[in-house]
C-alpha cells in the first residue's frame, strides 16, 4: 500500500494536473508535448517535455523526438530530483501525520470514509496515520487501470537514460514544496470529497491518456478544467504558483547548460503555463514536431 501511495503521489502531480485555463488560441501547430526554448542569449536551445508521470505498459511510449532532445541536452531537470536521498526521505516523511485521521472526524464521517475507502481496497485502520497528502494520493491510484507491476514512470525512464549518459540531474523544487501545495489546496474534508470522485477520475484518466498519446493539449485542457477536480484556489496553489517559481529558476539553469525539463503536462499550457511565462521573459518557445 505504501508503494502504491507513493506512485499515486507522483501521479497526482501529473494528473493534477493537466490543467490550465487556456486563454490562448490553440492551433494544430500547438499540438506537441515537446517545446524548444531559445533566444535571449542562450548559446544552445533547451527543451521542455510535458509528461504523464505514470502510465500502464500498454499506453507507455516516449517518442523519438523526446529521446533526441534529451540526448542533445547536457542537463536533465525533473520536478523533484529523485536521485537525492534527502528528497526520498522527505517523501517518506510526508506520508505520515502526527494526528490520526480518525481523530479529525466525527463517528458519522469516519463511517462514511470507511465506505469510500473500501472502493480503494483499504480501510480507515490501515490509513489512519496517513497525512492528508498521502490519503489524497489514493485518488490517482484509482485512475491507473493496471496492476502496480504493469506501470512505468515517464520521468524515471528518462532519468535512467540521463544517468547512463552521465548528464547532470537536478530538480525544480523539493518534495516539501509539493507537499505544501497539496496540503494547502486540499484539506482533509476536501480530500475525502475527491476520494468520492474516484470513478470519475478513472474515466477522465483514460481520456487524458489518449489525449496525451495524441499530444492534444487543447483536449487535455478541456478534460481537466472541470471545477469538481480543481477550483480556482487549488489551481493557483497546484499550478500557477509553482509555474511562476519554476519560470524564475529556469533562465539561470538554461544559461549555464542546455537543459531538458521534464514536468507534468499540465504545467505547459495556458495563460500561467511555462510556455507563456517564458515567452513573457523574452524567450522563443516553439513546439517541436520532429527532431
Amino acid at each position: 500500500m505504501k508503494n502504491l501511495v507513493k506512485l499515486g503521489f507522483t501521479a497526482l502531480l501529473s494528473m493534477n494536473f493537466m490543467t490550465a485555463t487556456a486563454q490562448n488560441k490553440n492551433t494544430d501547430n500547438d499540438n506537441s508535448l515537446l517545446w524548444e526554448v531559445s533566444g535571449k542569449g542562450l548559446s544552445k536551445p533547451s527543451y521542455i517535455a510535458g509528461t504523464f508521470h505514470i502510465l500502464c505498459n500498454k499506453d507507455f511510449d516516449i517518442k523519438p523526438k523526446v529521446w533526441n532532445a534529451l540526448n542533445q541536452s547536457e542537463n536533465f531537470i525533473m520536478e523533484i530530483n529523485y536521485t537525492d536521498p534527502n528528497e526520498v526521505s522527505a517523501m517518506q516523511k510526508m506520508m505520515s501525520a502526527d494526528k490520526k485521521i480518525s481523530e479529525q472526524l466525527t463517528s458519522e464521517e469516519a463511517a462514511e470514509l470507511e465506505k469510500v475507502l473500501s472502493g480503494y481496497g483499504t480501510d480507515l485502520k490501515k490509513v489512519d496515520n496517513y497525512s492528508p497528502q498521502a490519503l489524497y494520493a489514493l485518488v490517482a491510484t484509482k485512475a491507473i487501470p493496471c496492476p502496480q507491476t504493469e506501470v512505468k514512470m515517464y520521468e524515471i525512464e528518462l532519468l535512467k537514460a540521463a544517468l547512463k549518459n552521465k548528464k547532470s540531474v537536478n530538480g525544480l523544487e523539493k518534495v516539501d514544496d509539493q507537499a505544501y501545495a497539496i496540503g494547502e489546496a486540499y484539506n482533509l474534508k476536501e480530500v475525502i470529497s475527491q476520494l468520492k470522485l474516484g470513478n470519475e477520475y478513472a474515466i477522465t484518466s483514460q481520456k487524458m491518456t489518449e489525449a496525451f498519446k495524441n499530444e492534444n493539449l487543447k483536449n487535455l485542457d478541456q478534460l481537466i478544467k472541470d471545477p469538481k477536480f480543481m477550483n480556482k484556489k487549488q489551481e493557483k496553489l497546484m499550478l500557477t504558483d509553482r509555474n511562476t517559481k519554476w519560470a524564475e529558476k529556469m533562465p539561470e539553469i538554461m544559461k549555464k547548460q542546455s537543459s531538458f525539463f521534464a514536468v507534468g503536462g499540465g504545467h505547459l499550457w495556458g495563460k500561467n503555463g511555462l510556455i507563456n511565462l517564458l515567452k513573457a521573459k523574452g524567450y522563443t518557445v516553439k513546439p517541436v514536431s520532429s527532431l
